[in-house]
């Protein structure tokens, strides 16, 4: 058995993370990891553990984690697991780190996005960004592995294909993003108060949202090229889910007539195709279908579609996850299973929720 501990077992990622590890048949929390809820019971903070959980919160100490543990998870806010991650701590355990302090290379784009000094830059070159459908390879050898954030994985999925291959002008790429409450966090904040948010859609950091780097940074590696393009998220008044509409112009491609003209879409399915047909996590629908949040909700599954305006030369990419479960534990848990040699699917074989 694996052993497990999360540091932030009582955010909504880090429930999420006790939840699906409970289920999962080869590895066993044995830390659950809250600064503000030391030596409480854990189904007190979350009642629906009770009689499933009897574990009290411990604290953050990382250092006595990584003696007890094979895998940590740092399900906490910027900075704190580059505040603390150090060699003895990696020479013991693999850990994956559920915030951006390892996501983004370049250590001055992440202090200027997150307006944080970067406590551990000497582990940026190693860590691995943990996109388990495009890094796998990687990730199985990785100590570190950096977590993607939701709307950054649910972008990137989009869209790769397709800026792989070269079948979009990447520097046209336009992403409209919108989310359920829990990405937000636990934290009591105003602007996320029931009758805030209630009845009410509203777009927020605009031009300047932080999960924007590390989509172009992400993007550009498929381009080939430094990427800058527009990303503006929205709230909306739901629990969970990410909906993603991406918009881009197609290039022109040579056709079997050896003609020039902007791709068909036999084109386009064949280019997701490749890259996703095996995935068993990524589902592209079926023509005239699109994703829907309420169709992936509880799973680790990603839906994605597309639809070429013809009139305008331009494509529409829709993805549709689970903020909580591919945005966050359960691609965690996807990383730990390549990470350790399981199944890569174990724990995660979860039939979507509905209604």
């Amino acid at each position: 058995m694996i052993k497990a501990g999360i540091i932030g077992a009582t955010g909504y990622a880090g429930g999420e993370l006790v939840r699906l590890l409970l289920a999962h048949k080869e590895t066993e929390i044995k830390w659950y990891g809250s600064r503000s809820y030391i030596d409480q019971k854990y189904y007190e903070v979350y009642r629906n553990m009770f009689q499933i959980v009897d574990d009290v919160c411990m604290d953050d100490n990382m250092e006595e984690l990584a003696k007890q543990v094979d895998v940590i998870f740092t399900a906490t806010p910027q900075g704190f697991c580059a505040s603390l991650i150090n060699e003895e701590i990696l020479s013991r355990v693999r850990v994956i780190d559920l915030s951006a302090d390892f996501r983004i290379k370049d250590v001055s784009v992440y202090e200027k996005w997150y307006g944080i000094t970067h406590k551990a830059p000497q582990y940026i070159g190693e860590a691995v960004y943990g996109l388990c459908e495009l890094n796998r390879e990687d990730i199985k050898k990785a100590r570190l592995t950096a977590n993607p954030g939701c709307y950054t994985t649910c972008s990137i999925l989009t869209a790769y294909p397709l800026v792989k291959e070269g079948l979009i002008d990447a520097d046209t790429l336009i992403i409209d993003a919108k989310s359920g409450t829990s990405g937000a966090g636990r934290g009591a904040k105003l602007p996320n108060l029931y009758c805030e948010v209630n009845e009410n859609i509203k777009a927020y950091g605009v031009a300047g949202h932080r999960h924007t780097p590390e989509i172009e940074e992400q993007l550009g590696y498929a381009a080939g090229k430094p990427l800058t393009l527009n990303f503006t998220p929205h709230l909306v008044p739901m629990n969970r889910g990410i909906l993603v509409t991406a918009y881009a112009s197609l290039k022109p491609v040579k056709k079997a007539d050896g003609s020039m003209g902007l791709p068909e879409d036999a084109q386009i399915r064949a280019a997701y195709d490749r890259y996703y047909k095996e995935e068993k996590f990524v589902r592209v629908l079926e023509k005239g279908v699109c994703p829907e949040t309420k169709w992936v909700e509880g799973s680790n599954y990603v839906d994605i579609n597309f639809v070429i305006d013809e009139r305008t030369g331009r494509i529409i990419m829709m993805g549709a996850l689970d903020n909580l479960v591919k945005g966050a534990a359960g691609q965690a848990v996807q990383n730990m299973n390549l990470m350790f040699g399981l199944k890569e699917s174990e724990g995660l074989e979860l039939v979507p929720m509905f209604p």
